[in-house]
């Protein structure tokens, strides 16, 4: 059951707030608003409670629960009862502060327009390292009391230096238009995300496969687009062989002829395949895959061979020294800042070097003709 008095009269505040949140509230406006309550409260670095309590870190926290401040009982009461700060419920207790919390002791009759409101929260929000929506407990008290405003919460000091209370740095004070949209991913979230595996191994996941895995999988689930032998299906990319042709008119790119590192092998297989259904694959049954390229492209011989996260750097495929580091920053552009040329740039007539066709990027022509109906680049 909630707690507090009127919740009726609460829901209706917060339906009435929500509509406005699209909104963007601007920063610097709200700092100018801020003065009103900065005779109470404060934020940013070596803030103090006041009157009433350091705004610091308010969105986001559960209300009444600022450490070091004495809050009134229907203050608490609202934070044990589910009360939490977010664009939604400080646009209610900005414009109405006892409709939202009966009982409390700040006299502040509320901010008449919504776009102060607007301002004071994306203000408030440009020193509050977390600013997501009524996800974590609160330690601090919201609702800004303009200057003049009489409060009955009793003060303690909150330690200087830039921390809260939990040794966390305060946010410095920004600037600029603030949109209230989204929130900071977890860990987990990142984690999810931050997959990427560098050709020194940095960023592998613990795990191992054999040849024999590898083949199983394969036969399962790649081999329908990729060939039995990873010689490919109709148009789709083959996987193995190669060898020697990069100096061709049709070169073969494949991982035994072209690609230069194993790592983007492995991540790639675990980012994209199999197709239709990424992500499905476990890293045992990723390293297992990897291990049967490598078989595939006579790499390794050994059926039996293990890949795993130790031994994964130590293999080097044939092509990786013909890759060379990317040198752009040396050109005049990047290194004297030098305007780019636009115009002439090479001496004599530009001559067609290579047809699209040749190169087997644009569709056959339709209807027996020689030449592509498309848009072919020459």
């Amino acid at each position: 059951m909630s707690k507090f008095r009127d919740p009726l009269l609460l829901t209706a505040g917060l339906l009435l707030a929500s509509a406005h949140l699209a909104d963007a509230g601007d920063v610097d406006a709200g700092k100018k608003v801020f003065a009103k309550c900065a005779a109470c409260h404060a934020v940013g670095q070596n803030a103090k409670h006041k009157v009433g309590p350091v705004l610091n870190d308010v969105i986001g926290r559960k209300a009444g629960t600022a450490e070091g401040y004495n809050y009134s009982p229907a203050m608490a009461k609202a934070g044990e009862g589910g009360l939490v700060w977010d664009d939604t419920t400080l646009h209610a207790y900005l414009a109405k502060p006892r409709d939202v919390v009966k009982g409390t002791k700040m006299t502040f009759a509320g901010l008449k327009k919504r776009d102060d409101v607007d301002n004071v929260i994306a203000y408030l929000e440009s020193f509050s390292t977390v600013a997501e929506p009524a996800q974590k407990a609160s330690k601090d008290e919201e609702g800004a009391a303009p200057a003049g405003a009489k409060s009955a919460e009793i003060t303690q000091a909150q330690p200087a230096g830039g921390q809260s209370q939990t040794g966390e740095k305060q946010p410095t004070e920004s600037t600029g238009t603030h949109f209230m949209l989204g929130r900071e991913a977890t860990p987990e979230e990142i984690a999810a995300w931050d997959i990427d595996v560098r050709p020194d191994g940095l960023g592998l996941p613990e795990g191992h496969g054999t040849v024999a895995q590898g083949m199983a999988i394969y036969d399962e689930k790649c081999a329908v687009c990729h060939g039995d032998f990873g010689e490919a299906v109709g148009r789709r990319p083959v996987l193995a062989g190669g060898q020697g042709t990069l100096q061709a008119d049709r070169p073969e790119k494949t991982i035994g002829s072209f690609w230069p590192y194993l790592s983007t092998v492995y991540d790639y297989v675990r980012r994209a395949m199999p197709f239709g259904d990424a992500r499905s694959l476990s890293n045992d049954d990723v390293y297992a895959l990897t291990a049967y390229l490598l078989y595939l492209n006579d790499e390794i011989s050994d059926e039996n061979f293990e890949l795993s996260k130790e031994n994964f750097a130590s293999i080097r495929l044939p092509n990786e020294p013909n890759f060379i580091d990317d040198d752009r920053l040396q050109e005049p552009y990047y290194v004297d800042k030098s305007e780019p040329c636009m115009t002439d740039c090479a001496p004599g007539k530009a001559t067609i070097k290579m047809h699209a066709a040749v190169l087997d990027v644009t569709p056959e022509a339709k209807g027996g003709g020689e030449e592509p109906t498309g848009g072919g680049i020459e």
